[in-house]
């Protein structure tokens, strides 16, 4: 349905076109469409105007020029996983302000309600296209899906549950990267989710990982770059440090491709790029291959 079928005309204006015989100006009356709040969204990349209800039926893909918006971790499985099949695990698990940082409570408090998850990452069993995997998908949506001491124990009990399942694993990365709040508890994060994808793969269990937008810091120095297969989502930003610090540290300008999952493809640390409409079927033939030859 177009656009502009969908807003009822419901308040008129006079239309001056004609002046009357005493040379006062007359018009008509004409009905204006009233837009409600919230219906539409700009396209950060195009501009394009997108009717959201349509937006979110294209999987948050610009229908104009294919960018893809941020999407929330319940949002992302319900596009990926089978419907019905995702069962989550360490659902309640809880930051605790060990620096005693200045309200950092409240802030938690204030992503859980928004967020509805309690931290920045959503973890549990899923199938994908029939394919039972252990699966985590961070949240940018909750403080920016920094990783914090949560953040890092959760992705460490999936790998250790894919592990011990003997079950494929599955993690949507997306985060600005160590949480600060939470000072060393969140850099020790890095070394804990390494050290428990090692033991994975000294085992022999299959980790894949899928680079959204954006991928930084801590986590893309830890679990996101140690996938045994490495997919980036169209159009991603992934690095460690920001651009414009890199710049001036090394008095170089970098490529304006830098630090995308297009740029990164070409340079070899990624393994393939995958518009959203595409990724469940790409994961589900990885899946596939990798039963048969088990």
């Amino acid at each position: 349905m177009p656009i502009g079928e969908l807003f009822r005309k419901n308040y008129k204006y006079i239309e001056l076109t004609k002046k009357n015989e005493a040379g006062k100006l007359e018009g008509e009356e004409k009905a204006v469409p009233s837009i409600p709040d919230d219906l539409l969204i700009k396209c950060p990349s195009c501009s394009e105007k997108l009717y959201k209800e349509a937006l979110a039926e294209n999987m948050y893909c610009c229908t104009a020029c294919g960018h893809h918006f941020r999407i929330n971790a319940r949002e992302r499985l319900q596009e990926i996983a089978d419907e019905g099949s995702f069962e989550e695990i360490d659902r309640t698990m809880v930051s605790v302000n060990t620096l005693d940082y200045p309200e950092y409570e409240k802030k938690i408090a204030s992503y859980q309600e928004k967020s509805g998850n309690y931290d920045g990452v959503v973890t549990g069993t899923c199938s994908i296209e029939g394919h039972k995997v252990v699966i985590g998908v961070m949240d940018s949506t909750f403080m920016m899906g920094s990783m914090g001491s949560v953040v890092g124990e959760k992705i460490t009990r999936a790998i250790e549950m894919a592990d011990a399942e003997k079950l494929p694993l599955v993690i949507f990365t997306a985060s600005g990267g160590a949480r600060m709040q939470e000072g060393i508890m969140s850099l020790m994060q890095m070394a804990k989710t390494s050290s428990a994808l090692k033991r994975f793969s000294d085992n022999g269990g299959l980790y894949i990982t899928v680079i959204t937008d954006p991928t930084t810091g801590g986590v893309t120095a830890s679990f996101a770059m140690l996938g045994d297969i490495i997919i980036g989502e169209k159009g991603a930003l992934i690095g460690f440090a920001g651009k414009r610090v890199i710049e001036q540290t090394i008095k170089q300008k970098l490529p304006d491709e830098f630090q995308t999952v297009e740029f990164l493809l070409e340079h070899g640390f990624i393994d393939a790029i995958a518009p959203r409409e595409e990724l469940k079927e790409l994961l589900a033939r990885i899946l596939s291959l990798h039963q048969e030859v088990q």
